[in-house]
C-alpha cells in the first residue's frame, strides 16, 4: 500500500511538472509571437518611413531639376532619354527621346564622346527662332555609361563680353588718340618750333586741348566706373534748382556758340537721389544739346511732374539722329558723328553716364529725334520714395 502511495505521489508530481513546463512554454511562445509581431510591425514602419523618404528625396529631386535655369537631360547607355527638365525644352524648343534626335549637332557629338570618358565634354552652339548661344556639358555617369548633359543659355554672357570686349578697344583708341597728338606736338617743339612763336603757339594749344580732353575722357571713365556701383540715394534733390544751376555755369559757353538757352520749371517736388550724379545728368543733356545744335540754333530745358514722376526735358534745334542710330546712342563711345563730336571735344561717353544715373534712381531716359530738326531727349524719374545709402 505504501509503495502504491508513493508511485501515485510521483506521477503526480509528474504530471504537475509537465503542466508547469506546459504553462511555460505557452508563455514564452506567446511572448516569443508578441516580440515577432512588435518587430514585425516596426520592420513595417520603417519600410514605410523609408519609402516615405525616398519618395520626398525623389519629389525634392524633381522640384530642384524643374526649377534650374539650366537644361538637364538623362541619357542610358542606349542612347534613351531617362529623365529631363521643363528648361531643356525651353532651351532647346523640344525633348529628344534618343540621342539620334538630339540637336544641335555639336550637343549629340559631345554626349557621343562622353559615353565612357572621364572627362567633360563641352560644346557650344547657336540656334535660331530665337536666336541664342547655348553652352553644353556631358560627362558619363554610373557604371551603366549613363551620360548627363547639362544646357545652359549663355546669350547674355556672349552679349557682355561682346560690350566688354567692345569698351575695352574703344577706350584704348580714345585714350590712344589725344596721346599720340600730344606727343606729336610735344616732339614739333623740341625739335625746333619753338624758335618760331606762331608755331610754338600754335602747338602749346594743341598740346593744352588734347591735354583736356584726354582729361574729360579720365573723369568720364571714373563716373562710369564709380556709377555701376550705384548712387547714394541719400538727400531730397529738387532737379528744377540742379537744372537752374548747370545752366548758369553754361552761360560763358552758351554766348560763345551763340545759342538760345531757356529753363521751363513750375516747382516739382523733390526726388530721393544723389544731388552730385543728378547733376551729371542734367549737364550731360544740355552739353549734348550744346555740342550739335549749330550757331543761332535753341536748347529748351523743362523741368515738370506727370503722373507721380519727375520729368526732365532736354529739346535742341539741332542736327537730328538717323533713325537706325536711336537704339545705340546710350552706348558707350557710341557716336552718330564722330568727327563732329571730337571736334567739338566730345567724349562718346555722356549719354551712357545719363543712363545710368536715371537707372540708378529708377527712372529711365528716351530720346526721339528727326534729321535737321533736332533731339529731344526725357528722363522720368519717381518723386518721393525714401532716401538709402549706397551698400559700402
Amino acid at each position: 500500500m505504501a509503495g502504491w502511495s508513493v508511485a501515485v505521489g510521483v506521477t503526480l508530481g509528474a504530471v504537475a511538472g509537465a503542466l508547469i513546463a506546459a504553462r511555460w512554454v505557452a508563455s514564452r511562445s506567446r511572448a516569443e509571437g508578441q516580440a515577432l509581431r512588435e518587430r514585425t510591425a516596426h520592420a513595417e514602419a520603417e519600410l514605410a518611413r523609408q519609402e516615405r523618404s525616398s519618395a520626398d528625396q525623389r519629389h525634392l529631386q524633381d522640384v530642384v531639376l524643374s526649377s534650374m535655369e539650366e537644361g538637364v537631360l538623362l541619357m542610358d547607355d542606349r542612347g534613351r532619354r531617362v529623365f529631363s527638365n521643363p528648361a531643356l525644352e525651353q532651351h532647346l524648343g523640344f525633348l529628344p527621346d534618343v540621342i539620334d534626335e538630339l540637336r544641335p549637332l555639336p550637343f549629340r557629338d559631345a554626349v557621343g564622346r562622353a559615353i565612357g570618358s572621364e572627362e567633360i565634354q563641352r560644346a557650344e552652339a547657336e540656334t535660331s527662332a530665337p536666336s541664342k548661344w547655348l553652352r553644353a556639358s556631358a560627362i558619363s555617369v554610373g557604371p551603366d555609361r549613363s551620360v548627363l548633359l547639362v544646357v545652359r543659355d549663355v546669350t547674355e554672357a556672349r552679349r557682355l563680353e561682346a560690350v566688354r570686349r567692345d569698351f575695352v578697344a574703344n577706350a584704348s583708341h580714345e585714350l590712344k588718340t589725344p596721346a599720340a597728338s600730344i606727343r606729336a606736338a610735344a616732339e614739333t617743339l623740341r625739335n625746333g618750333a619753338l624758335e618760331d612763336p606762331p608755331a610754338a603757339q600754335r602747338f602749346t594749344e594743341q598740346l593744352e586741348r588734347e591735354a583736356m580732353r584726354l582729361s574729360r575722357i579720365v573723369s568720364d571713365l571714373l563716373d562710369l566706373s564709380r556709377l555701376e556701383g550705384g548712387s547714394d540715394l541719400a538727400e531730397r534733390v529738387r532737379l528744377d534748382a540742379v537744372a537752374a544751376d548747370e545752366i548758369e555755369r553754361l552761360e560763358d559757353r552758351l554766348a560763345e556758340a551763340e545759342l538760345t538757352l531757356e529753363l521751363h520749371a513750375d516747382g516739382v517736388p523733390s526726388v530721393a537721389g544723389s544731388g552730385r550724379d543728378l547733376a551729371l545728368l542734367v549737364r550731360n543733356l544740355i552739353d549734348n544739346a550744346v555740342r550739335y545744335t549749330p550757331a543761332g540754333g535753341r536748347v529748351d530745358v523743362t523741368v515738370t511732374s506727370q503722373d507721380g514722376k519727375v520729368v526732365v526735358r532736354v529739346a535742341d534745334t539741332g542736327l537730328g539722329i538717323p533713325q537706325r542710330d536711336l537704339p545705340r546712342v546710350f552706348e558707350r563711345f557710341y557716336r552718330v558723328d564722330r568727327a563732329r563730336s571730337r571736334e567739338t571735344g566730345g567724349t562718346g561717353l555722356g549719354l551712357a553716364i545719363v543712363k545710368h544715373v536715371a537707372e540708378n534712381h529708377g527712372g529711365e531716359v528716351t530720346v526721339t529725334s528727326e534729321l535737321a530738326s533736332g533731339s529731344t531727349f526725357e528722363v522720368r524719374l519717381p518723386v518721393g520714395g525714401k532716401t538709402r545709402s549706397a551698400a559700402p
